[in-house]
């Protein structure tokens, strides 16, 4: 196809002149390999995610599908597309599920993964929140593989709490006079929409009807549970400040926390147990209050079903020292390392113990003072690893979920990710070592 263009696009010849180009032409159909097998190197990380997953027992996902082969019923997608799927974006840092609907059909390594299933962004959406246990048991699954390898250290590790910005603003949170009046609005409004859908004039579309009656079904029931968390939001205040109490419209779990940075901000608590060879997580979950004190006991006991066994040492900052929690753990056999507060007689001995001290306590005090103590403690300082990790490299600035426990399946799909990684990171120095070998047998 012939094209002019000026002599300033050619040179210096100053008189145009009429180029014979082959220009592109997205409207032609041409011949375009398709075999998805061959789209992905073999060591490229979505091969070695989907390799990984099917040395699991997945069996739990698989049970509630009911289609069988020889009965009515479209067939299910595999469960195992869908971990796959997750598994691969939070390791790319992608923790959206309207982009991850948007790179299964742009993206090679999403394209491979998909393997030519349809999926849809609710699909994506839903797998992601419904499968609280079944993702609990999967972490555990992936810490006995990376037990079983040598790579988890159980003796000594750490346990360390991470501010992660809820799906809610500041100005969703209201207090209980102005929630119950919201609640009454929204239940009038629900009532006019209904009205509406059975008059006979009602001229809106099937969909539009059920957005609709969705829409205010949905703000009743977030209003509802917002009065509902009302109680346990005036328990977390003083007694002369719980008519200040204030909850979220949006997410009514959420509560307003302290971040890094100094600010406040609607958040969750992420609480995860960290072993320190291989920086492994061991344990997590999420809560939603912004104190760690009370959090060091149930992560002890969460790692102890993960892996069979207490930790003999369990390494904390300040924020979790609580003297009732030192010892209960002293009870089941971890000694706990945290600083010990300073005192404010600045002339006593911290590390002395009280009169009022148990002998637990006054020993944990004398464990804290001591070089061999603190070069243990020392160590503390390496938990920040999996925490920035989880910021930085898998996206967790702020979560896209609302409630605890659909955030705690985000944090657990994190933990999982990051321990996977590590898993994938062993295997390949085990081939890389097993080819080696083999090389020199030949030479």
């Amino acid at each position: 196809m012939a094209s002019t263009i000026s002599s300033s696009a050619t040179g210096n010849d100053p008189t145009p002149r009429r180029l014979r180009l082959r220009k592109a032409n997205r409207n032609e159909v041409v011949p375009v390999p398709a075999r998805l097998e061959d789209l992905l190197p073999q060591n490229h990380l979505a091969r070695l995610i989907w390799a990984v997953v099917g040395r699991l027992d997945l069996s739990a996902f698989y049970a509630p599908i009911k289609v069988v082969e020889g009965e009515p019923g479209a067939p299910a997608i595999d469960p195992r597309i869908l971990i796959a799927l997750w598994l691969y974006a939070i390791s790319q840092g992608v923790t959206s599920a309207r982009e991850i609907d948007v790179l299964r059909v742009e993206h090679l390594a999403y394209i491979w993964i998909c393997g030519g299933v349809a999926l849809n962004y609710h699909t994506i959406s839903d797998f992601r929140t419904d499968y609280e246990e079944e993702l609990d048991e999967l972490m555990t699954q992936v810490i006995e593989q990376l037990d079983q390898a040598g790579l988890v250290e159980l003796e000594t590790q750490t346990q360390d709490g991470m501010r992660v910005r809820a799906s809610a603003g500041a100005a969703s949170f209201r207090r209980q006079p102005t929630l119950e009046k919201g609640l009454e609005q929204a239940r009038a409004r629900q009532s006019e929409v209904e009205q509406l859908g059975q008059a006979e004039s009602d001229e809106r579309t099937a969909v539009q009807k059920a957005a609709q009656e969705r829409a205010a079904r949905e703000r009743v029931e977030r209003l509802q549970a917002a009065l509902m968390e009302m109680p346990a939001a005036r328990a977390a205040k003083k007694p002369a400040e719980r008519d200040k109490a204030r909850v979220s419209s949006t997410d009514p779990e959420a509560r307003v926390m302290k971040m890094a940075d100094g600010g406040y901000r609607p958040a969750y608590n992420w609480q995860f147990g960290i072993e320190l060879s291989n920086f492994v997580i061991t344990g997590a979950d999420v809560v939603n209050t912004g104190s760690d004190k009370a959090q060091m006991e149930p992560m002890v006991k969460q790692v102890k079903e993960r892996t069979g066994q207490f930790p003999d040492e369990w390494l904390v900052d300040g924020g979790f020292v609580k003297l009732t929690a030192i010892e209960a753990l002293a009870a089941l056999g971890v000694s706990v390392y945290g600083p010990v507060p300073e005192p404010k007689d600045k002339s006593r001995d911290r590390y002395a113990p009280l009169p009022t001290d148990s002998s637990i306590i006054a020993e944990w005090r004398q464990r804290m003072g001591t070089e061999e103590g603190k070069a243990i403690y020392k160590q503390r300082s390496l938990v920040e690893l999996p925490n920035a990790q989880a910021r930085s490299r898998h996206g967790i600035q702020q979560v896209r979920v609302r409630g605890r426990l659909k955030v705690r399946c985000v944090a657990l799909w994190v933990a999982i990710t990051h321990n996977l990684l590590i898993w994938i990171r062993y295997l390949r120095q085990v081939v890389s070592s097993a080819s080696a070998q083999t090389q020199e047998m030949r030479i």
